[in-house]
């Protein structure tokens, strides 16, 4: 081979050689490039997914907000619970939640404003019995004469109050069941109302040797005794009327209301004159305890063991007038 052909055959190597060099170039440029465009398409289609998704997911809870957020009957979310208190605050309760309404409520329950007649008593200090009675249940079951009911506390007078339509002496001799006979009933005669209005109120029972009925007010005959048992007690359908007894004390057997009219002042003033004059050892009054005209008088009377002219009286005035 020639010198020339030498020449030529190294000037082809040496071009072969820098086309390969050159193609070699090409491919490490262009792999980076190619890469890079596929993370953009990557990107670009994970974005469009999201965007599906979010569209999708805003529909959804769109749709639930219309068919009542997905909640059962009844149930309410904790907008819906913040919505109802700020209505009851701002409207209705004026600052006020509805558990306070409800313990308000319990405290005007637990604590009744008292009726005229009572709020008198507790303002003199006067104690009210824990009693309640049934007159309706009285006058349509027990006996239909039955318009009150006398209580004095720690005794045993503790009965209804009958009053005869037509005969004054029926409950002298006859009993609750409308049986002949012993102990007969506490009674009022027509000479009094049933309203306790009129100035002097006498009320009768007998005087049992079982202690029974009005066997009782002989106990007041100890002076100890009358000072801790001052007060007696008349309920009626329409209220409680309370006496103060100022005097207790034997007397005849004349009758109190028969023949007196003691809404005249001179008529009361002359009865309670009497009244005041009566000494002796089985009296006890009550100095302190004052009794004016225009007051009403309750008397409760008995009969005396062997003396069947006399009669034993209990006297109070009435503390809570209208």
């Amino acid at each position: 081979m020639g010198g020339q052909d030498l020449k030529k055959e190294d000037s082809h190597r040496k071009e072969k050689s820098g086309r390969k060099k050159s193609v070699h170039k090409q491919g490490e440029g262009s792999g980076p490039k190619r890469g890079g465009q596929q993370w953009k398409l990557f990107a670009v289609a994970l974005l469009a997914v999201a965007a599906i998704g979010l569209a999708a997911f805003g529909i959804h809870q769109t749709r639930q907000g219309q068919d009542g957020g997905g909640q059962t009957a009844g149930q309410k979310g904790p907008e819906d619970g913040l919505a109802i208190e700020e209505t009851i605050d701002g409207d209705e309760g004026a600052g006020q939640r509805p558990e306070e309404e409800a313990d308000d409520s319990v405290q005007e329950e637990a604590e009744p404003e008292l009726s005229q007649d009572l709020q008198a008593l507790v303002d003199r200090g006067v104690p009210i019995p824990e009693k309640e009675v049934d007159f309706e249940d009285l006058q349509q079951n027990v006996n239909a004469d039955i318009y009150a009911w006398i209580y004095i506390p720690d005794s045993e007078v503790d009965y209804p109050i009958l009053q005869h339509p037509y005969n004054d002496l029926y409950y002298l001799n006859y009993n609750l069941d409308g049986s002949y006979g012993y102990p007969g009933c506490i009674y009022t005669e027509r000479y009094n109302g049933k309203d306790f209005s009129d100035p002097v109120t006498v009320v009768y029972g007998h005087n049992m040797k079982n202690g029974t009925m009005f066997a009782g007010l002989h106990d007041y005959e100890d002076m100890e005794y009358f000072r801790e048992h001052p007060y007696v007690y008349v309920y009626t359908p329409e209220r409680l009327f309370a006496y103060q007894i100022f005097a207790a004390y034997e007397s005849g057997n004349e009758h109190l209301l028969y023949g007196h009219d003691y809404a005249l002042q001179s008529e009361f003033e002359k009865y309670m004159e009497r009244v005041e004059k009566v000494r002796g050892m089985n009296c006890n009054r009550a100095e302190d305890v004052e009794v004016e005209p225009g007051n009403h008088i309750l008397v409760l009377s008995t009969c005396i063991a062997n003396k069947p002219d006399n009669r034993y009286l209990v006297q109070g005035v009435l503390l809570n007038e209208e």
